[in-house]
């Protein structure tokens, strides 16, 4: 089969969603479909080694089914699809923010009831920067919830997104009957857990048939077909091209927990969603169908069993075809390396591949070469972008609990850096180390990992600070006066960039309007 070929069978995707909307249940529901895995329940009770326990892991078991496999691969309809699980939880919300460079789509899942909530507003927010193509999903229908006109004015309005509905609820709660799809005219009848079959979908070619309101009754038959006129009056139709520039968002409605609609997202999804796009680096634009193979790492993931210190790098690849054993530039390092047993991801199960393809995420066993962000390629020096760090909310001064083991503390803090966990920053004016996370839990993950994993123990003290930012200029003198006059608030990430730590709101808004000659960013990437 050719590279072309191969590109076209693939579909890489993350699911994103505020905690508790029903991401895990929906990806569930789909790796149900795709034969991944037998039984329902699968993904939850796989998603840590149970060799290890600790109080670390209880932290982890948040993360959910991530914390496993970031990956899941399964075949549906001749195709390869792979899903990136992302986070819910705000604390490891930066994971979440890395994993989404390596998808090429991606489906919001919003809870009926509660609509658009705050996570899912920072994470769709990352996806409309890249223009990347959603599909949103609005799951629990078998509750009450909002209705479905408003659900749609929220999302518009929150997510600035353009909503083209392909499907719409029958009743809500205890009056749900069921999902037409206007994507292809068919009616799906509600049977409760997951016992949908065949015989519940009805191919409805006009609304007024007298069969739906045999099936639903008049009432809910009447507000469906007033409400499906609305939609085609108020809303657009759905356009192949709109949609893969991120400008039209076609929206679902379903029930993951129930197994219901979700055959229907996934159906329109393998349709639509895009294959594999380029990918943007400092140097050019990377089309997949180039011959050489080029990839990127957005994720570390290190090993949690204390007997083996290796960790895994996600890799993402861009173009051309990897293959096991073979020599690659790691760019960054200037050296070549090759890999014996690069590995894809079945579900939960990991298999050692021979080639692999753009689109596809393979596992590389890192003994500490990686960083995120680093590009493997056959020799041309690319430099991929869009894989930022961005403000931490949360800070703290990071001391060292053990004077014996300060190498250790030294080496671990800077490995855990390079995995994404928090990131350092040292201050200027007295070489004080800070750690910045996006959440508290980030802390007790680091103070663990530190002692389990380096043998090095750290103590945390508060610290003022409301935000930091990364800061740009084009006057030298100007900056230099600017950092003379701040050098409280200065530091340095760890790779060596101005950072301003700011205060408080106020005094931020204040140094900003003295200062126009400096730029403030919330993102290292600007």
């Amino acid at each position: 089969m050719s590279l072309i070929d191969e590109i076209k069978l693939r579909k890489t995707f993350g699911i994103v969603s505020h905690p508790d909307a029903g991401k895990t249940t929906l990806t569930e529901k789909l790796l149900l479909f795709g034969g991944a895995i037998q039984v329902a329940g699968a993904v939850k009770s796989n998603k840590i080694k149970k060799a290890a326990t600790s109080d670390f892991m209880d932290i982890e078991r948040q993360r959910g089914i991530s914390v496993a496999t970031s990956v899941m691969a399964f075949n549906y309809r001749d195709k390869k699809i792979n899903i990136l699980d992302t986070p819910g939880h705000k604390d490891f919300a930066e994971d979440t923010y890395r994993t989404l460079t390596a998808v090429d789509s991606a489906i919001v899942v919003i809870d009926v009831a509660k609509g658009v909530e705050e996570q899912t507003e920072n994470l769709v927010g990352v996806c409309k920067r890249r223009n990347t193509p959603m599909i949103v999903f609005i799951n629990k229908l078998d509750r009450e919830g909002k209705d479905g006109f408003d659900l749609l004015d929220e999302v518009e309005a929150k997510l600035d997104m353009s909503v083209c509905p392909l499907s719409w609820p029958v009743g809500m709660g205890q009056r749900f009957r069921g999902v037409y799809s206007l994507y292809d005219n068919k009616l799906i009848l509600f049977s409760a857990h997951g016992k949908q079959s065949e015989e519940d979908t009805l191919v409805i070619e006009d609304l007024n048939d007298g069969i739906l309101d045999e099936k639903v009754g008049q009432s809910l038959a009447d507000t469906l077909r007033e409400e499906v006129k609305l939609i085609k009056d108020v809303y657009p139709e759905f356009d192949q091209e709109m949609y893969e520039e991120g400008l039209l968002n076609p929206v679902f409605f379903g029930s993951a927990i129930n197994n219901f609609g979700v055959k229907e997202l996934l159906d329109c999804f393998v349709d639509i969603a895009p294959n594999p796009l380029p990918r943007e680096t400092e140097q050019r634009m990377v089309a997949p169908t180039e011959e050489k193979f080029t990839g990127f790492v957005f994720k570390i993931h290190a090993n949690m069993d204390p007997k083996h210190r290796d960790r895994i790098a996600f890799l993402r690849i861009t173009s051309g075809t990897f293959e096991r054993n073979t020599n690659y530039l790691h760019v960054r390092q200037e050296k070549k390396m090759k890999f014996s047993n690069p590995t894809a991801f079945m579900a939960a199960k990991k298999s050692v591949i021979d080639h692999a393809y753009p689109g596809d995420i393979i596992g590389l066993y890192d003994s500490g070469n990686f960083k995120i962000g680093d590009a493997l390629t056959e020799g041309e020096v690319l430099h991929f972008k869009g894989i930022p760090s961005f403000s931490p909310e949360q800070f703290r001064f990071v001391n060292n609990a053990n004077p014996m083991k300060s190498k250790q503390l030294q080496k671990g803090i800077d490995q855990l850096m390079d995995e994404g966990v928090a990131q350092l920053f040292v201050k200027e004016d007295s070489a004080r180390k800070i750690i910045g996370t996006v959440g508290a839990l980030q802390f007790d993950v680091i103070q663990y990992r530190l002692e389990h994993e380096y043998g090095a123990s750290c103590s945390y003290e508060p610290i003022n600070i409301h935000k930091a930012l990364w800061l740009s200029w084009e006057d030298e003198v100007a900056f230099k006066e600017f950092a003379k006059r701040r050098r409280n608030n200065m530091a340095k990430d760890k790779d060596g960039n101005a950072v301003f730590l700011a205060d408080s709101a106020w005094s931020l808004n204040t140094v900003m309007e003295n200062h126009p000659e400096i730029s403030f960013h919330d993102s290292s990437e600007f």
